[in-house]
C-alpha cells in the first residue's frame, strides 16, 4: 500500500475544490435547510471520544421529527433503543457531531456538523410526541457548519433503485442474532421476537 500522510499529498492527488465547492458551508440554516429537515425521517449521529474512538449511530421518526430550535440550533428526539449509548457516551466526553439528513429517494444529503449535549426534558419535548411517547431524551446540537451533500455516492451505489435490492445477500436478522449475539435461543425464537411483535415496541 502506498499510504497518504500529509495534506500536501492529498490535495496533489485529489485536487482543489472548485471555490463554490470550497465556500458552501453557511454557519445558521437557511429555510430551505428547514423544508430539508421537515422532510427527512432519517439521519446518521457520528461521534467520538475523547480518545478519537469513533461510532456513527441512525436515528429515525416521522418526517420531520428534528426539532428547529433557531437559525443555529435544532434537537434530535431519542426512543427506546439498545441502551449501549455509544454515541451519547460519546459526546459526554467530545461535543463534536456530524449529522447527515436523508431524504428517501433523493441522492443528495443536508450536512450539518456541530457542537452537542443532552436533555431529559424541555417544554418542546411536547412536540416531539409520537404514538403517545415523548421522547426519554434529545440531542441538542449547536450548529457550527451547514452545507447540502452532492449526490454521487448515491448514484454510484444506485441506493434508492429497488431492482439493485437483495435483501437476502447476508442471513436474516434472526440468523445473525443466532449466530453471534443470542446463540442460547432457537431460530424459531429469535423470528417470533424479530418478527410482528418487534414493530410494536418502538415507542
Amino acid at each position: 500500500m502506498t499510504r497518504i500522510e500529509t495534506v500536501g499529498q492529498l490535495v496533489e492527488l485529489l485536487g482543489e475544490p472548485l471555490p463554490r465547492v470550497r465556500d458552501k458551508a453557511r454557519a445558521t440554516l437557511h429555510e430551505l435547510d428547514r423544508d430539508w429537515l421537515a422532510a427527512s425521517p432519517f439521519c446518521l449521529v457520528a461521534t467520538s471520544d475523547a480518545t478519537g474512538r469513533c461510532d456513527v449511530s441512525p436515528k429515525g421518526d416521522p418526517a420531520g421529527f428534528v426539532r428547529v430550535l433557531d437559525d443555529t440550533t435544532i434537537a434530535i428526539p431519542e426512543r427506546l433503543g439498545n441502551k449501549r449509548a455509544d454515541g451519547y457516551k460519546n459526546i459526554l466526553a467530545n461535543p463534536h457531531v456530524g449529522l447527515l439528513f436523508v431524504i428517501p429517494g433523493r441522492g443528495d444529503t443536508l450536512r450539518i456538523n456541530g457542537r452537542a449535549h443532552l436533555v431529559s426534558d424541555a417544554p418542546w419535548f411536547d412536540d416531539m410526541v409520537v404514538k403517545g411517547h415523548r421522547p426519554v431524551l434529545a440531542l441538542v446540537v449547536e450548529i457550527d457548519e451547514v452545507f447540502g451533500h452532492c449526490a454521487k455516492a448515491f448514484m454510484r451505489s444506485k441506493l434508492w433503485h429497488p431492482e439493485t435490492w437483495d435483501p437476502l445477500a447476508v442471513g436474516s436478522r434472526p440468523e445473525i442474532a443466532k449466530a453471534l449475539e443470542r446463540p442460547e435461543d432457537s431460530i424459531e425464537e429469535l423470528e417470533r421476537y424479530y418478527g410482528e411483535q418487534y414493530s410494536t415496541g418502538l415507542y
